[in-house]
Protein backbone atom coordinates (compact mmCIF):
# COMPACT_ATOMS: atom_id res chain seq x y z
CA UNK A 1 0.00 0.00 0.00
CA UNK A 2 1.40 3.37 -0.91
CA UNK A 3 0.60 6.23 1.98
CA UNK A 4 0.93 9.88 0.04
CA UNK A 5 0.87 12.50 3.05
CA UNK A 6 0.24 16.15 1.74
CA UNK A 7 1.30 18.59 4.40
CA UNK A 8 3.10 21.49 6.23
CA UNK A 9 6.68 21.16 5.31
CA UNK A 10 7.77 22.45 8.63
CA UNK A 11 6.34 19.04 9.97
CA UNK A 12 8.19 16.53 7.80
CA UNK A 13 11.30 16.38 9.71
CA UNK A 14 8.88 15.00 12.86
CA UNK A 15 7.26 12.82 10.67
CA UNK A 16 9.80 11.03 8.94
CA UNK A 17 11.78 10.53 12.47
CA UNK A 18 8.94 9.14 13.94
CA UNK A 19 8.95 6.41 10.68
CA UNK A 20 12.42 5.88 10.97
CA UNK A 21 11.57 5.42 14.57
CA UNK A 22 9.45 2.68 13.72
CA UNK A 23 11.90 0.72 11.04
CA UNK A 24 10.21 2.65 7.96
CA UNK A 25 13.34 3.15 5.59
CA UNK A 26 11.66 4.01 2.40
CA UNK A 27 10.05 7.03 2.32
CA UNK A 28 10.03 9.60 -0.86
CA UNK A 29 9.49 13.19 -0.29
CA UNK A 30 8.77 16.12 -2.98
CA UNK A 31 8.03 19.19 -3.06
CA UNK A 32 4.33 20.93 -3.76
CA UNK A 33 2.24 23.95 -4.27
CA UNK A 34 -1.66 23.67 -3.51
CA UNK A 35 -4.51 24.80 -1.80
CA UNK A 36 -7.51 23.54 -0.05
CA UNK A 37 -9.30 24.47 2.69
CA UNK A 38 -6.92 27.64 4.02
CA UNK A 39 -7.93 29.51 0.87
CA UNK A 40 -6.01 32.05 -1.10
CA UNK A 41 -8.38 31.83 -4.00
CA UNK A 42 -9.26 34.79 -6.16
CA UNK A 43 -10.36 34.15 -9.49
CA UNK A 44 -13.41 31.62 -11.22
CA UNK A 45 -12.98 29.69 -14.12
CA UNK A 46 -15.46 26.63 -14.56
CA UNK A 47 -16.77 26.86 -11.29
CA UNK A 48 -13.95 27.04 -9.03
CA UNK A 49 -11.98 29.87 -7.67
CA UNK A 50 -8.41 29.42 -7.96
CA UNK A 51 -5.15 31.74 -8.25
CA UNK A 52 -1.96 30.54 -9.67
CA UNK A 53 0.24 33.25 -7.45
CA UNK A 54 -1.76 31.95 -3.90
CA UNK A 55 -0.78 28.30 -3.66
CA UNK A 56 0.80 27.43 -0.69
CA UNK A 57 3.77 25.54 -0.26
CA UNK A 58 3.72 21.75 1.25
CA UNK A 59 5.75 18.40 1.11
CA UNK A 60 4.33 15.30 -0.48
CA UNK A 61 5.65 12.58 1.11
CA UNK A 62 5.08 8.90 -0.06
CA UNK A 63 5.58 5.82 1.32
CA UNK A 64 5.26 1.97 0.62
CA UNK A 65 4.35 -0.38 3.32
CA UNK A 66 3.00 -3.79 3.65
CA UNK A 67 -0.93 -4.06 4.12
CA UNK A 68 -0.19 -5.03 8.37
CA UNK A 69 1.97 -1.78 8.32
CA UNK A 70 -0.67 0.82 7.20
CA UNK A 71 -2.50 1.64 10.03
CA UNK A 72 0.35 2.08 12.55
CA UNK A 73 1.89 4.30 9.98
CA UNK A 74 -1.73 6.58 10.00
CA UNK A 75 -1.23 6.86 13.51
CA UNK A 76 1.87 7.87 13.51
CA UNK A 77 1.64 10.06 10.79
CA UNK A 78 -1.39 11.41 12.20
CA UNK A 79 0.22 11.69 16.08
CA UNK A 80 3.21 13.97 14.46
CA UNK A 81 1.70 15.97 11.78
CA UNK A 82 -1.09 17.18 13.10
CA UNK A 83 -1.41 20.93 14.93
CA UNK A 84 -5.54 20.73 14.89
CA UNK A 85 -5.44 23.62 12.51
CA UNK A 86 -6.15 24.28 8.94
CA UNK A 87 -3.65 23.23 6.15
CA UNK A 88 -2.35 19.97 8.47
CA UNK A 89 -2.76 17.97 5.34
CA UNK A 90 -4.32 14.96 4.22
CA UNK A 91 -3.15 11.45 3.75
CA UNK A 92 -3.96 9.03 0.73
CA UNK A 93 -3.85 5.50 0.54
CA UNK A 94 -3.16 3.78 -2.90
CA UNK A 95 -3.35 0.36 -3.37
CA UNK A 96 0.18 -0.95 -5.26
CA UNK A 97 -0.29 -4.27 -7.20
CA UNK A 98 3.85 -4.65 -8.03
CA UNK A 99 7.03 -3.31 -6.71
CA UNK A 100 10.25 -4.30 -9.11
CA UNK A 101 13.21 -3.57 -7.94
CA UNK A 102 15.66 -2.05 -10.92
CA UNK A 103 19.21 -3.01 -9.92
CA UNK A 104 18.12 -7.20 -9.47
CA UNK A 105 14.96 -7.52 -11.37
CA UNK A 106 13.07 -9.17 -8.28
CA UNK A 107 9.79 -8.58 -8.20
CA UNK A 108 6.56 -8.28 -5.32
CA UNK A 109 8.12 -9.15 -1.54
CA UNK A 110 11.46 -9.88 -2.21
CA UNK A 111 11.78 -6.30 -3.97
CA UNK A 112 9.48 -4.44 -1.47
CA UNK A 113 12.10 -5.59 1.61
CA UNK A 114 13.83 -2.22 2.73
CA UNK A 115 17.40 -4.02 2.31
CA UNK A 116 19.72 -4.24 -0.25
CA UNK A 117 21.30 -0.99 0.42
CA UNK A 118 25.39 -0.65 0.13
CA UNK A 119 25.97 -2.48 3.55
CA UNK A 120 24.27 -5.16 1.24
CA UNK A 121 26.71 -5.25 -1.61
CA UNK A 122 29.59 -7.48 -2.12
CA UNK A 123 32.97 -5.45 -1.54
CA UNK A 124 34.40 -7.37 -4.40
CA UNK A 125 34.56 -4.50 -7.12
Amino acid sequence: MSIVLCNRPWRIPKVSSALLKMGIRGVTVSDARGFGAQGGSKERQGGSEFSEDSFIPKVKMEIVVRKDQVEDVIAKIIEEARTGEIGDGKIFLIPVSDVIRVRTGERGEHAERMAGGRSDMSSGI
